[in-house]
């Protein structure tokens, strides 16, 4: 009888392990081992604590830079390293790639209603209301205000103490909260003042770092329904979401409700502020509805450019002579500006002296595209289509564009690809001047770090000022290092961060 049973079985298991051949036609398209049924679940499962070079591996190996990706309880997924695919996706079918439900379901319990997580009029409405806030005059308040105030008062002081101590500092942390005190005072008009190391982190700044944290892992679950079942049974990761997601809910309502307060107190003598909220207040949208804006304002305006600047200066760890030359940049302006200046001594920048740090902006873009903020974004398909490549798309299909790969791809980059050479970003070799040379372009779409097209970020402009005058402000007079030798670990959650942190030793430079 148990003889009998196994004749039975063989041909199911052999249907069950026999690998798949995925076509496009008659086109193979390359993708991880794949089996009926189950798909690559076990090739996935085996590497979900290395999935970004595992499918950049993969896409390495395809002629297309596309892979297919068809897993047990998961949607089928076409993951894809290709400009003309990304182009497709972003600009030219632009409608026929939005987020999608099965994404605003992953990330909707903590961004809700907010830019980031709504398609259509909702998302056109947002964003034509939020883009108001990036105008030329508001950036150079930006810089002129905000940057000046945290960088000079609070940033370079703290790593003055740090430095005179020889404190070990975790540079990671430092730049989170940096960003976080910086995006707070821009959309919401609030000071966490969570740059003083003496007192406890902010419950917003932990429970927006943990909720980003669960709503990531959702995506990165072997099996999807996991995460549902959990959520349902308020158990585990699920029940940790669930309140922390209700601490920055808490939070921001009662910042909001004050700046109403506040409001209707002094209507006679009040004076419209500079920041987000208040302008959405003003508008007359609802509470609910502001909230979720500020949320994915917030998430976006923090994590990614302190996840930016955690690699750079790592980078440059690696690579002096890269940074010997941002300096002798950085100092050159300040030079200039101390020559005509006869009154006091000049230490920070302005809008303009920032346009002018060419060097500097290449090496961020060359941090960037081997360390993305955001290592992957997804699309569904809501009809059937054909990328560029070929490969064929489903209705109801996840498409997902992959920035850390596209970085790494030999076609694009040359064999020199895992190289930080920041003289890729410019036609010819700049040698020792860096202030007299122009960027050349690169395409949106083969560097979609801040997305591209419709839906391209409003706060690229923002974002690059923010990491320029951080970056200069501290290189021009600390020299950041290391505590270990070693390479550290890319973890890519909502935003990228670096496993255990940037322990780091601060020397004041000559």
């Amino acid at each position: 009888m148990l003889w009998f049973c196994i004749f039975l079985a063989l041909p199911i298991l052999s249907f069950l392990f026999h690998r798949c051949i995925t076509t496009v036609g008659n086109t193979p398209i390359h993708a991880p081992p794949s089996y009926p049924i189950i798909g690559c679940l076990i090739s996935f499962y085996t590497n979900r604590h290395r999935l970004l070079d595992f499918y950049t591996h993969h896409l390495s190996q395809s002629p297309t830079q596309t892979i297919l990706l068809k897993r047990l309880s998961a949607r089928r997924t076409i993951l894809t390293a290709n400009p003309l695919n990304v182009e497709y996706m972003l600009k030219t079918n632009f409608k026929n790639y939005p987020k999608g439900k099965p994404f605003t379901e992953v990330l909707g319990d903590l961004l809700g209603g907010g830019i980031f997580n709504v398609d259509g009029k909702l998302w056109s409405d947002q964003r034509k209301l939020v883009s108001h806030q990036f105008t030329t005059r508001s950036l150079k308040d930006f810089v002129a205000k905000t940057l000046e105030d945290e960088v000079q008062h609070r940033l370079i002081p703290l790593l003055e103490l740090a430095s005179n101590s020889n404190l070990v500092i975790d540079m990671q942390d430092i730049l989170t909260r940096l960003t976080f005190e910086i995006v707070c005072k821009v959309s919401l008009g609030y000071d966490p003042c969570c740059l003083d190391l003496s007192k406890h982190v902010p419950p917003l700044l932990s429970a927006f770092d943990k909720a980003s944290e669960i709503s990531a892992m959702r995506a990165t679950l072997p099996v999807p329904l996991i995460w549902k079942i959990k959520r349902m049974l308020n158990v585990g990761s699920e029940k940790s979401l669930r309140e922390c997601v209700k601490t920055v809910h808490e939070s921001l309502m009662e910042i909001i409700r004050k700046k109403k307060k506040m409001k209707e107190i002094n209507e006679k003598k009040y004076v419209s502020g500079s920041d987000l909220l208040t302008k959405l207040l003003e508008a007359g949208h609802d509470e609910i509805t502001v909230r979720d804006i500020v949320i994915s304002i917030v998430v976006a305006g923090r994590d990614t450019t302190s996840a930016a600047m955690t690699w750079f200066f790592w980078l440059l760890t690696r690579n002096r002579s890269k940074e010997e030359v941002i300096v002798k940049g950085v100092r050159e302006i300040f030079g200039e500006k101390n020559k005509k200046n006869e009154f006091e001594l000049i230490r920070s920048f302005d809008y303009d002296d920032l346009k002018e740090m060419k060097y500097l902006k290449a090496c961020l873009c060359e941090s960037m595209r081997l360390y993305p903020p955001v290592a992957w974004d997804s699309k569904h398909a809501a009809t059937d289509d054909v990328l560029p490549d070929g490969a064929r798309v489903g209705k109801g299909d996840r498409v997902i564009y992959f920035p850390y790969g596209t970085g790494r791809m030999e076609a694009l980059w040359g064999k020199d690809w895992n190289e930080f050479k920041p003289d890729r970003w410019f036609d010819e070799p700049i040698g020792e001047g860096n202030n007299n040379v122009v960027l050349k372009h690169v395409s949106p779409y083969k560097f979609a770090v801040f997305q591209a097209g419709p839906r391209i970020c409003l706060g690229k402009e923002m974002a690059f000022i923010q990491m320029e005058y951080v970056a200069a402000s501290i290189l021009n007079q600390f020299e950041i290092r290391p505590v270990l030798d070693h390479q550290p670990v890319f973890v890519p959650h909502l935003t990228a961060h670096m496993d255990g942190g940037f322990k780091v030793n601060v020397h004041k430079r000559v």
